[in-house]
């Protein structure tokens, strides 16, 4: 007998057209989010840059310490996204809230331990973190006050991740815009309305950071009321998130510790340096971020393909992603050629600040391909769950960029120069995570990885 032949799979352009609307109708909303973070610091950045480069210089090592408190946690986020996809992909939307709510609860925590342990040890940081003696007071006072924002951030992070998991990107961007109008009308007012200078700043950023965590905790409750979930912590569940998020927590170290290493070296060259460094770091976060937009749409698509046990839809999904990450990178750093005597001006008056800039800022357009990619990968390996390999990965990348960034000051470079060992450490990552990709091996199917 003969076997009648397999009817045909749909259409290849069928499937890319319904990957690209999945893709664009998670990445867009997650864009104009995520782009809102990192504007929490450029408007800081602005403000506090028209003040005077001390204030500037200062201004960038208090954030670089700020974001490290806050993003070594980013786990909350990123492993709730991951779990809380699975269990869509499997209709288990109780389940899925209950995830999220656990991870909340942990951010509660984790905020209340990181402020105990950053108001006191706030001068000490800024010395070891090699702010002058200038830039030092300044540092301090921006870094006390503004830790009392961290809390709601990471609220903020655990909330956003339930909403990326159910696959609603549209509420955080909601959030995150009126959070940034909030924030910058606030930082105007404070710092020369009210005369507060690098305190005002502070002070803005740490209540607008307080309105977004009200906002999403209001959503977050309502869904798991309508879902039957409970909101009361469940100290098992808390323990779970906890072990769960430890991959991406030292992942998220590692990278830190990248970007901590690279403002220390720049610190030690010279206020010009660390002032010009803080905004090139700041454009490089709003560059990464949106990149990340795609990533963020890739762990809920992911997470919800492996949950749905459909290992084929996760790949076929994995690959155009990375095709709109390469897009994005190059139109990402031809904007940043292009558009660089229009806002350099914006950061600072001082010449010499500017002219430190450029050089490194021209890099930064270099690296933007490569980026596009790594986030990519990155996104995809954390939407199935991947994070013992992706903190491997890491550490891996940190062990080489390390001694390359540090050598900078000696062999006489200066931060054109540092943002080339970024540039190095990109490569790295790029290489390490496309080996993952190919293997086959991140594609574990269930609700629960």
């Amino acid at each position: 007998m003969t076997q009648a032949p397999a009817a045909p799979g749909p259409p290849v352009r069928t499937d890319r057209r319904r990957h690209d609307r999945e893709i664009v109708s998670l990445a867009v909303p997650a864009f104009g989010a995520l782009v809102a973070e990192p504007l929490f610091v450029m408007v800081d950045s602005a403000i506090v840059g028209h003040l005077g480069t001390r204030e500037l210089a200062g201004l960038g090592i208090a954030a670089a310490l700020l974001t490290t408190a806050v993003s070594i946690f980013v786990f909350l986020a990123y492993a709730t996204t991951a779990a809380v996809a699975r269990r869509v992909g499997a209709g288990d939307l109780k389940a899925a809230i209950q995830q999220g709510m656990d991870g909340i609860w942990l951010a509660v925590l984790l905020g209340a331990a990181v402020i105990a342990a950053t108001l006191p040890a706030a001068p000490w940081l800024v010395t070891a973190f090699g702010a002058s003696d200038t830039a030092a007071p300044y540092a301090t006072t921006y870094l006390r006050i503004s830790s009392l924002g961290i809390p709601a951030m990471l609220m903020v992070l655990a909330a956003t991740g339930v909403l990326r998991g159910l696959q609603d990107t549209r509420t955080p961007l909601y959030v995150a815009v009126g959070g940034f109008a909030a924030n910058a009308g606030l930082n105007a007012s404070l710092v020369y309305g009210a005369g507060l200078g690098i305190a005002g700043s502070a002070w803005g950023t740490v209540i607008a950071q307080w309105g977004m965590a009200a906002v999403y905790l209001v959503v977050v409750v309502r869904g798991a009321r309508r879902h039957g979930a409970s909101l009361r912590p469940d100290a098992a569940g808390v323990r779970a998130s906890a072990r769960a998020g430890v991959p991406l927590l030292v992942r998220t170290l590692s990278l830190r510790a990248v970007l901590l290493i690279a403002t220390a070296v720049a610190a030690r060259l010279s206020d010009v340096d660390i002032a010009a460094h803080q905004v090139v770091l700041s454009l490089w976060s709003l560059t990464a971020f949106a990149l990340d937009a795609i990533a963020i749409a890739g762990q809920a698509i992911i997470g919800r393909y492996l949950g749905a046990d459909d290992p084929s839809g996760a790949r076929q999904a994995c690959r155009r992603m990375i095709l709109w990450g390469l897009v994005a990178g190059v139109v990402i750093g031809a904007l940043i050629v292009l558009a660089r005597p229009l806002f350099i001006p914006l950061f600072t008056g001082d010449p010499t600040v500017r002219d430190a800039m450029l050089p490194a800022l021209l890099v930064v357009a270099l690296i933007q391909p490569v980026a596009g990619i790594v986030f990519i990968l990155d996104g995809v390996l954390m939407g199935a769950g991947d994070g013992v390999y992706l903190a491997g990965a890491m550490v891996v990348t940190l062990a080489v960029f390390a001694p390359v960034a540090l050598a900078v000051p000696s062999l006489g470079g200066g931060l054109t120069a540092l943002w080339w060992a970024m540039g190095l450490m990109m490569l790295m990552r790029l290489i390490t995570l496309s080996l993952r990709m190919r293997s086959g091996r991140w594609l574990v199917t269930g609700a629960a990885r």
